[in-house]
């Protein structure tokens, strides 16, 4: 009994744990516990007796970091450089029951280990657990789909990678077509969100939360491209687990986890929307599950501040805006993107709101959380003011003047009028409008791109006028935008010498494919937010209605392809589990719209009087000023 109060209390993260120590607890007194307290403790010794079932878990070798919530020490890591975390295969684990990823195991564990009860004061294990599950139950909707849902949940369902007998995401895609699977075999960051929220919204906690333990511990992994190391925080653009055979020892073999931070990945570009993205995904776990413990965890709460710390690091640019290469997110190609672009800075506003909402309040938070508070006003502002067009803003740029030198320059970053394009004169429609692509100094890239505006709706980036004015743009452009296959990534596609140069020929992105134009199913699901933010659900319905009329039949396609989005796309995979679990989050959030509140951020009011004080200051006074005691430096 005083060995399982001893392990309770190491991985509870109430006692280190030290490699080669026994813990004997005899006066152990659980009456210190609050209710939360206990619920917590209940459900961390739980896991924590299915961790014990196999019998690899010691030789979990880690570079650094927490455990649990508690400190342990690290081990000197021999392996080579994937071998993260090492579980021996199934043949080799005696006693482990299955898990079926929507919370039964916790029940069925509850009977045989049924010693934790009496650490918590005394209280019945299975009742508490029922309870526990009882409350999560309640959101979940009753399985009655029609056949398109039912394959579609099929599908992803056949997409989970386990480790360890655990889930731990969804492949990329599952496409018996091709025999070359390239990396799309793998558990993407950003391809799992969608497959993520539709496992939440279903009320199956535990794949997703596997999947942010996990990649948060691939997170300390050391990842070198040509001997050189980028900042530390950086999250794997995807992983995959390997079975490799056990260290002195062939005839058997252990399950490894190999990330790639962008060293084996086409074009080595390390991703930035990575981190954001798991940032974005806890808060939505937090929300969904009711289970606040995991981002409290002090191993989340250092995960959190690492990434922070790698995206508000000071560096030469002036703008508030993220600085990154080309390919560094969705748009994974030579596009022209790089510098400022729209989908990262909304990525971006969006995990600091989110981080700012789930960082603990502590000393060693204070200041990051200022930084994060200022970097926030900064950006909205310069996002809000620099990247909106619409008919009036497009008619001020046309009458720009430039080579202004002052203060007060109404042309700041020097745009000239010429670079106003045929296309855009005659498409920008008198009603609505959009944020831009990017931003650099003379230069603005006035193609429309969806995730970043649709985002910049969904997180409170653009203003609630903007936001509907977006989504009139998408209603006046549907042929454009929509067609016969939601979403295009961006529009209008680069087309003859300006695709040459740009993309440098790029096969793979021609005129209207891929990520040049292309149409992206997935991205029904957050069209399907935004609208539900704005109160305007019957965008995204009719978003789906046309959707349902192909995907099933042309087996769930990537992309498509042309104007119209009337070919499957011409080097797309197909069963591929971002568009299954788009159109899935789609159905789902357009049934519930109030689950769609987990990835929803509403207007900061706080901001809203920082940016007053932003537009009401001079810049030639505020030079050499002291630094006023308001909530937001600015």
């Amino acid at each position: 009994m005083a060995t399982s109060e001893g392990l309770l209390q190491i991985f509870c993260g109430t006692l280190p744990y030290r490699p080669g120590t026994r813990t004997h607890v005899s006066n152990y007194n659980s009456s210190v516990f609050s209710t939360s307290r206990r619920k917590c403790v209940l459900k961390r010794g739980l896991r924590c007796i299915q961790a014990l079932q196999c019998s690899s878990m010691q030789k979990v070798k880690f570079r650094f970091g927490v455990l649990n919530g508690g400190l342990y020490e690290a081990a000197t890591c021999r392996r080579c450089r994937s071998s993260i975390f090492c579980c021996e295969s199934a043949e080799r684990v005696k006693g482990s029951a299955p898990v079926d990823g929507n919370r039964t195991w916790y029940v069925d564990k509850a009977h045989k280990h049924h010693t934790i009860s009496s650490l918590v004061n005394g209280s019945n294990t299975l009742e508490d657990v029922q309870q526990l599950q009882g409350k999560r139950e309640v959101t979940v909707k009753d399985d009655t789909t029609d056949p398109i849902e039912e394959e579609a949940w099929a599908l992803l369902r056949e997409s989970v990678v386990n480790y360890c007998g655990s889930p731990v995401g969804t492949i990329a895609a599952n496409d018996p077509t091709s025999s070359d699977a390239l990396n799309y075999d793998q558990v993407f960051i950003r391809d799992f969100i969608p497959s993520g929220t539709a496992f939440l919204l279903k009320g199956e906690y535990d794949i997703v939360r596997n999947f942010l333990l996990h990649t948060l511990q691939l997170q300390s992994w050391e990842k070198t491209i040509d001997c050189h190391s980028p900042g530390q925080g950086l999250m794997p653009a995807s992983f995959k687990v390997r079975t490799v055979p056990l260290d002195g020892d062939d005839s058997a073999t252990e399950e490894i986890l190999d990330p790639d931070f962008g060293e084996a990945a086409i074009g080595r570009v390390a991703p930035v929307d990575s981190g954001l993205w798991w940032i974005i995904l806890l808060r939505a776990y937090g929300k969904c599950s009711g289970d606040l413990s995991l981002q409290e965890r002090v191993d989340v709460q250092t995960g959190i501040k690492m990434i922070l710390r790698l995206c508000l690091a000071d560096g030469f640019d002036m703008f508030p805006t993220l600085l990154v290469t080309d390919g560094s997110c969705m748009i994974d190609r030579r596009m022209g993107i790089h510098g400022h672009p729209l989908e990262i800075q909304a990525l971006f506003y969006s995990a600091l709101r989110c981080a700012r909402e789930m960082l603990a309040p502590e000393d060693g938070s204070a200041d990051l959380i200022r930084a994060l508070n200022n970097r926030l006003v900064a950006l909205a502002f310069h996002i809000r003011e620099y990247y909106w067009i619409d008919m009036k803003k497009l008619n001020e740029i046309y009458r720009y003047k430039t080579e202004e030198y002052s203060y007060d320059a109404v042309n700041k970053f020097n745009i000239y009028p010429d670079q106003i394009s045929p296309w855009l004169v005659e498409w920008m429609p008198g009603k609505g409008g959009y944020l831009i692509g990017n931003l650099q100094p003379a230069h603005m890239d006035f193609r429309f791109f969806s995730l970043g505006n649709i985002w910049s709706v969904v997180s409170g980036l653009a203003t609630k006028d903007q936001s509907h004015a977006i989504l009139d743009l998408i209603e006046t452009k549907w042929t454009d935008l929509v067609a016969d296959m939601p979403l295009k990534i961006c529009y209008p596609a680069l087309e003859g010498q300006e695709w040459q140069i740009i993309t440098g020929s790029d096969p793979k992105n021609t005129p209207w494919s891929y990520h040049n134009a292309g149409s992206w199913p997935t991205l029904l699901w957050q069209l399907t937010v935004a609208c539900i933010k704005m109160n305007r659900p019957e965008i995204a319905a009719r978003a789906v209605r046309i959707a349902e009329k192909r995907l099933s039949q042309d087996k769930w396609p990537e992309y498509y392809d042309t104007k119209r989005a009337r070919f499957i796309g011409k080097q797309a995979r197909l069963f591929q589990t971002w568009s299954i679990a788009g159109y899935l989050v789609a159905k789902l959030l357009l049934d519930n719209p109030n689950a769609a509140q987990m990835l929803i951020s509403d207007e900061d009011s706080e901001l809203v009087n920082a940016f007053s004080c932003i537009i009401a200051a001079n810049p030639r006074r505020k030079r050499g000023q002291k630094s006023s005691k308001k909530t937001f430096i600015v």
